[in-house]
């Protein structure tokens, strides 16, 4: 047996009991044989860890069904631009309950660009620039600008607002903490002045600032910071409440997944090697040695939905290797999901 597997662990549960807590399969000694797609899976998923570097985490469920895959998932990763999903969350809950509106319009300032920040970069060079808040949330979930993330995670209520908003959930393992750009300033390791000083200029003069020393110092510091982390586990719970529902009324979950369905990044990801026509439904996320996405993935012939998080920290491996291992794990949890309906011996 490979050693590593007395460390990361792969479990196949069943759906969560009333009480919250996963019910362990019972499973007759007689009925083992079904263990063999199991086997073969946690096989597969070890093979793919080597090949990214650093730590590996995945979480999955078949929605439908509740069937669990678990790889150590409830290890602590960054989030980095995945945590963009429950700041959409806490948006959309504001939206719901009439205290913003999608087409409200809000007047952006220079020191509101901020590192990562595709469009609004241009934009930003005219004065005068003013955007509706459902324009901010395509930008933060189809191309993952900050800088709308940040002007976001403010009419959100803040990042106290939106953990509250998970704990209100049940889900304790995910911290949202920081806005992107104090986040970024931390990962390389330099201070950020009073806001109104932020421009541009600035935030590449503090960057060449730094060291190759203090940068990687300050990265070590970044990945072992508990701030803006969550679990595999934490996020699928989060996906799953997003698809059944149960968050956002109608309008606004439908917005959500159509918005994270045209995610324009992380193709070569969890979509990476899919069948071209699979709707997946995805947020991404890189910072550092950190490469994410988490997301929820149709399956054909009316085989449910897969919601499913998969994070690597701490790699130096190069990102397209990183992304590949993703992908890899992608297309194995879709095809054990559409291949290997559930028993009755997985189903007790």
């Amino acid at each position: 047996m490979n050693p590593l597997l007395g460390v990361f662990s792969l479990v196949l549960l069943l759906p969560f009991s009333a009480a919250g807590f996963a019910q362990p399969p019972v499973e007759p000694r007689a009925n083992r044989i079904s263990d063999v797609p199991l086997q073969r899976l946690e096989r597969e998923i070890t093979r793919v860890t080597k090949t990214a570097g650093g730590t590996f985490g995945v979480s999955a469920i078949h929605v439908e069904s509740g069937r669990r895959i678990a790889f150590n998932s409830r290890e602590r990763f960054p989030l980095a631009s995945t945590y963009k999903v429950p700041i959409a969350v806490q948006l959309l809950t504001r939206v719901d309950q009439g205290e913003i509106s999608l087409d409200q319009m809000i007047a952006l300032k220079p020191s509101d660009l901020h590192p990562g920040s595709g469009i609004l970069a241009t934009l930003l060079n005219r004065p005068g620039v003013v955007l509706s808040v459902r324009n901010l949330l395509e930008l933060m979930l189809l191309i993952s600008d900050n800088s709308a993330t940040d002007v976001l995670l403010r009419l959100a209520g803040g990042p106290e607002t939106v953990t509250a908003r998970l704990r209100g959930l049940g889900i304790w393992d995910m911290e949202i903490n920081r806005p992107t750009i104090k986040l970024i300033a931390d990962q390389e390791g330099y201070s950020l002045p009073p806001e109104d000083e932020w421009t541009p200029e600035l935030f590449k003069r503090l960057y060449d600032a730094t060291t190759p020393e203090s940068r990687k110092a300050a990265a070590r510091k970044f990945e072992a910071d508990p701030r803006d982390t969550s679990t595999p586990e934490a996020m699928v719970m989060l996906l799953e409440r997003i698809y059944r529902g149960d968050l956002l009324k109608r309008e606004s979950r439908a917005l959500l997944l159509d918005m994270m369905e045209r995610c324009r990044t992380g193709g070569a990801q969890l979509k990476g090697f899919l069948p071209s026509e699979t709707a997946v439904a995805h947020k991404t996320g890189m910072i550092g040695g950190t490469t994410n996405d988490v997301g929820i993935i149709t399956l054909p012939e009316d085989a449910g939905q897969v919601a499913i998080a998969v994070f690597v920290k701490s790699s130096e491996k190069e990102i397209p290797e990183r992304e590949r291992a993703i992908a890899q794990i992608g297309r194995a949890l879709y095809d054990f999901f559409l291949f290997q309906p559930s028993t009755p011996s997985l189903a007790k």
